[in-house]
């Protein structure tokens, strides 16, 4: 396998930030047609009590099966553990997503907090089911999203999910539009389970062409060794072993005497699925506290929902793209069982200067979010919303703490990435212990915050969460690359021009807020944003210069 993993995991950050910001954009399109024209009340059904089931199933069957086998993907691991036993990994997840589902829906139904209006109410009990349908339609697609991961298929992943919130999109606003509006609880189900079925149709029909396409070309190569794009679509692809579409159903590629699962495996798996439950509670705990407690109605928990997504635009469409690719590239460049110093020294330099580069880039994001985002919340609430959505100091108080919380999210995404990715299962094991401490603290301190400072107690919780987090990883890297006399955590430092230039630029943006227009005010934010930019690009040329290039090289590959 010669394919390229950092320039690949690069690529697919780039792509996967732009698809992000395209989701996001269209997400708020939707949010906004549905405050204005069918009520809080269901879009906080839809997007905290429905998309919440939808998430928790969805992590909880994929993402230990997920890490685990990703790591096994690499070219030493292979050896150990066939492509026909990784193919049967994936396709675990359908059972284990058929008893989380049937557990969860019962959850859903009986024991949260019940929707008092009787039409709602029956929407939602059919919602469930479907919700859960859905992701067990998706999952029977999941053979074929592992394969397009080790495989490198950047561009394939992107335009799938692009269509696949593209369709459940176009699905629900055409129902709603031309059907009854009050339904919009059912037509949202409709559209789950219709994206569902686009992600399964697109991913085994590219395959379907794909491998004939290859097979057309590895007996023709000669004939094609001019035409570089055909060279580009089949090239280090010797070691692709599926000869047709059925080789990606369970069992179709496994020899005789065989083991149909991977016992090491397998129990690496078990290993993941310990925190895999932690860390859902710690992404959603907020959701599952306004789920279950009677603190705020579904009109409150729309507009924190509103609020929360807003405030986690940086977490969604750019720190989440580079927390997975950058995840894949350290479970291919660094061994988990072999210590740093008997490593190949040239790949543990590369891979401590990769991860200093992360921290730097990820710890100055957060920054300006934390920077601009005190002096433009207010702003952008007005714009999102309109003077209504403002006139009420919740939504701003709000959207200002988010703004402290993006720079313990940047900071935690990559370096607990970092520890999943080159953990052994011991210490995988150990940790999960500690994840479960973090998650009852995070719980009390929501449940205890709230009742203090009301929905603002959510974002503390979550700050103090990941400020633990943060502790407990950056001591395992500093461990882990002390013998090798590597310090990647040098980036958790900005530079001091960038620093100069950030207190600059707030002082500014503070005075043109108190003075100033909105028309005005933006406009200097966006010269201040620019001004600090290019202080930032001076101070790291050589970085700046390489995210250029890769930036540059997206639209060729």
């Amino acid at each position: 396998m010669s394919r390229n993993i950092l320039k690949s995991s690069l690529l697919s950050a780039i792509l996967n930030m732009a698809f992000q910001i395209f989701c996001r954009l269209l997400t708020f399109a939707i949010n906004i047609f549905m405050v204005r024209n069918i009520g809080r009340d269901v879009l906080g059904i839809i997007n905290v009590r429905l998309l919440l089931l939808e998430s928790t199933i969805i992590f909880l069957s994929r993402e230990a099966i997920s890490r685990a086998s990703l790591s096994a993907s690499s070219t030493k691991q292979l050896k150990k553990c066939s492509w026909a036993q990784l193919i049967n990994q994936q396709w675990l997840t359908i059972p284990t997503c058929l008893c989380i589902s049937m557990i969860c829906v019962q959850i859903w139904l009986h024991i949260m907090l019940a929707i008092e209006d009787d039409i709602q109410r029956q929407q939602y009990n059919k919602a469930c089911y479907a919700v859960a349908l859905a992701c067990l339609i998706e999952f029977c697609a999941e053979a074929p999203v592992f394969v397009s991961q080790v495989f490198c298929f950047v561009k394939l992943k992107v335009v799938m999910s692009t269509l696949q919130i593209l369709v459940r999109s176009t699905v629900f606003l055409w129902l709603v539009f031309n059907l009854d509006a009050s339904r919009a609880i059912h037509y949202f189900a409709i559209a789950q389970i219709a994206s569902a079925l686009m992600v399964v149709f697109g991913y085994y029909g590219f395959y379907h062409f794909y491998i004939v396409r290859l097979k057309e070309y590895k007996e023709t190569r000669k004939k094609h060794a001019d035409n570089t794009e055909y060279h580009k679509l089949f090239e280090n692809m010797d070691d692709f072993e599926f000869m047709g579409v059925t080789d990606l159903l369970p069992g179709v590629m496994l020899k005789k005497k065989e083991n149909a699962i991977n016992k090491d495996l397998f129990t690496f798996t078990l290993s993941f699925a310990k925190q895999t439950f932690v860390k859902q509670i710690l992404t959603e705990g907020e959701k599952y506290v306004m789920s279950f407690t009677p603190g705020l109605t579904f009109s409150e928990q729309a507009t924190y929902d509103i609020v929360n997504n807003l405030g986690s635009l940086a977490a969604r469409f750019i720190f989440r793209p580079i927390e997975d690719s950058s995840y894949f590239y350290f479970t291919q460049s660094i061994a988990r069982d072999v210590k740093l110093e008997n490593q190949e020294k040239a790949k543990i330099s590369e891979a401590s200067k990769v991860l200093e580069n992360l921290l730097l880039g990820i710890t100055s994001i957060g920054l300006l979010g934390l920077t601009f985002g005190q002096n433009f919340s207010h702003a952008l609430l007005y714009l999102y919303g309109g003077a209504n959505f403002v006139a009420d100091a919740l939504p701003e108080k709000l959207l200002r703490c988010h703004c402290i919380a993006i720079y313990f999210l940047a900071i935690n995404g990559i370096t607990e990435g970092y520890m999943f990715a080159t953990n052994t299962a011991k210490q995988i094991d150990k940790y999960n212990y500690i994840m479960g401490i973090f998650s009852i603290i995070f719980i009390v301190m929501s449940f205890v915050l709230t009742r203090i400072f009301g929905p603002v107690g959510f974002i503390i919780a979550n700050c103090i969460n990941m400020l633990c987090r943060i502790c407990s990883s950056c001591k395992y890297i500093w461990d882990q690359f002390k013998p090798v006399e590597h310090k990647p955590l040098r980036g958790l430092k900005p530079g001091t021009l960038f620093s100069i230039g950030l207190i600059i630029a707030y002082g500014i943006c503070y005075y043109s807020k108190l003075k100033f227009s909105l028309q005005l005010h933006l406009l200097v934010g966006v010269f201040s944003g620019m001004f600090v930019l290019l202080l930032w690009a001076f101070e790291n040329k050589s970085l700046a210069k390489q995210v250029w290039s890769y930036k540059t090289k997206v639209k060729t590959k």
